[in-house]
């Protein structure tokens, strides 16, 4: 075989296993990827949970990457601190050791029954679950085929005098193997696909085992430079972990580079096979990595603070502040990313609702403009959510997480519908009362101010649906709007009645059924919120709670 068809049949076979690679972790993430963001969420609390969540959660990814961005929707704006953050990190290197340590056993006649199993469940499976993990089975076979085929590609390398020659010159300087090992690592985005193609090369005698082990410690060194670089250019905030992670691989590899040739003997008496050998090694490495910093952390963070402090935010409300792009390629992060965004975008009309309230006591004309002009805030929070939310990948999505978009979003719209109403109705309504002069009679003020107070509740019980599921809150959100149509006919009927005694004029009378039917309108907006969830679990009829 020639040196170029050598070298097409090894980027073939390369692609081939990281398309696998590829394939497993986007079909775990569509069918466990909210799971997978709850265990983070809940190991996000302390040193050991976390540590533990990070190799859990690496160990079925596949990518020490793709967790990395996961932790950074619950770092970013320093919702968990950093210390939690490095201890994922450690967990999530350790987990990569255990996949390549599953793949360094010769299971190549596994293959095909994994790829034929995969496709059948990916074809015939009647849930988008089990098509998922069709497709993650289908992932793993591709990843064993491709390690036969790399196999069977290098074995005749190893009677190459010309490779021979130009490894025996390269080996006596080890600095040089771990940066080439660095490099395929980066190359690859992966470090289980360069340690697999190290284990290869070892296996088929091409590098001896002190050279295998040196270039182990590259490809640790590259995997942890994808996050670094992904972060560059943005907030500093997201240097903290990757530059963290990365220090404290150099600090390990400085650290056992030079004994290499002390463990080489243990090593081998452990394991001879210099595939398995390679595995150990790395497994080792990354656990002692672990023991070493697990400790420190607390002192690596406040570094980590001082060297990337957090950029000063804008001043503009309108810009967001957490829909991050890197994250749009990993849906149960973005996702996370989008409900934060609404959540500011609900405080911005939370003021609002707490401006127009205070409009019908006061005679402050000015504030009038300021409302309105917030709505321009919650216009352009409302753009960017919908933009980002449509920038996700969709194929990625899982059916719950396609329905966790569809809430965001439509808790989005009606958020944006109810800025419009304070904005053109309310406010409009407040501008008439100052310039004509006119004051609402006490009682008219009370009923205004009660239904404005459930309104404000209700928005925080709208929030709590969204962000935490919560059936409690959606069985209370729809029941209050039936509570609200009926506080209107009585307010109605009062109104009207007050008006036939002559207790009130027909300026203030129509002004607070203006105002009143407006703010059911908005209440209807807030109560939607809770519809999606109670339909889900079958509480809600065409037109009222079933109990």
């Amino acid at each position: 075989m020639s040196a170029t068809s050598v070298l097409i049949h090894l980027l073939g076979e390369i692609a081939l296993l990281l398309w696998g690679i590829n394939m497993v972790n986007s079909g775990v993430q569509r069918a466990f990827g909210s799971d997978l963001r709850w265990i983070l969420g809940v190991g996000l609390r302390t040193r050991l949970r976390a540590f533990l969540a990070g190799v859990g959660v690496t160990t079925v990814l596949q990518s020490s990457t793709a967790t990395a961005l996961m932790v950074a929707s619950f770092t970013a704006g320093g919702a968990v601190d950093v210390i939690p953050a490095l201890a994922v990190m450690l967990g999530a290197n350790v987990g990569t050791t255990l996949i390549v340590q599953v793949l360094s056993f010769d299971i190549t006649l596994i293959f095909p029954f994994l790829i034929f199993g995969g496709y059948m469940a990916y074809r015939r499976g009647t849930s988008s679950r089990t098509k998922d993990l069709g497709r993650v089975t289908i992932g793993l076979g591709l990843m064993l085929l491709s390690l036969h085929l790399l196999s069977e590609t290098i074995h005749p390398i190893e009677s190459s005098d010309v490779l021979k020659s130009l490894l025996a010159a390269i080996a006596p300087d080890p600095l040089i193997l771990v940066l080439l090992a660095a490099i395929l690592a980066w190359a690859a985005h992966s470090s289980v696909a360069a340690l697999l193609f190290i284990m290869s090369l070892a296996s088929a005698g091409v590098i001896d085992p002190h050279s295998a082990l040196a270039m182990v410690l590259g490809a640790n060194l590259g995997s942890s430079l994808n996050p670094l670089l992904e972060g560059t250019g943005g907030d500093p905030v997201k240097l903290r972990v990757p530059f963290g992670n990365l220090a404290m691989r150099v600090i390990g590899c400085a650290l056992a580079l030079p004994l290499i040739g002390l463990l080489l003997p243990n090593l081998t008496m452990l394991d001879p096979n210099p595939a398995r050998m390679s595995a150990n090694f790395h497994t080792i490495f990354n656990l002692a990595v672990a023991a070493i910093f697990i400790l420190p952390l607390p002192w690596i963070a406040r570094l980590l603070l001082r060297m990337f402090p957090e950029r000063i935010r804008a001043s503009d409300p309108g810009v967001p502040q957490y829909l991050d792009v890197d994250a749009l390629d990993t849906p149960s992060v973005a996702l996370s990313n989008a409900a934060r965004e609404v959540l500011r975008m609900a405080d911005t009309v939370e003021t609002m609702l707490r401006g127009s309230q205070d409009l019908f006591h006061q005679d402050d004309i000015s504030r009038v403009s300021a409302i309105s002009q917030t709505d321009d805030v919650v216009d352009r929070l409302y753009t960017a959510i919908r933009r980002y939310l449509s920038s996700i990948n969709h194929e990625a999505l899982s059916a719950a997480e396609a329905r966790r978009l569809s809430d965001i979003l439509a808790f989005a719209i009606n958020l944006e519908h109810v800025g419009d109403i304070i904005d053109k109705n309310l406010m409009e309504l407040a501008a008439k009362r100052i310039r004509n002069h006119l004051r609402l009679p006490k009682d008219s003020l009370a009923d205004i101010d009660s239904m404005h107070a459930k309104l404000l509740e209700h928005l925080q019980l709208a929030a709590s649906v969204l962000m935490f599921q919560d059936l409690g809150s959606a069985r209370r959100l729809v029941a209050e709007k039936e509570r609200f149509r009926e506080i209107e006919r009585t307010i109605t009927q009062r109104n009207l009645e007050q008006l036939r005694s002559g207790k009130s004029t027909g300026d203030t009378s129509a002004l607070q059924l203006d105002i009143i039917r407006d703010l059911k309108r908005i209440e209807a907006h807030i109560a939607a919120t809770g519809h999606s969830l109670l339909e889900q679990s079958g509480e809600l009829k065409p037109s009222r709670l079933t109990s």
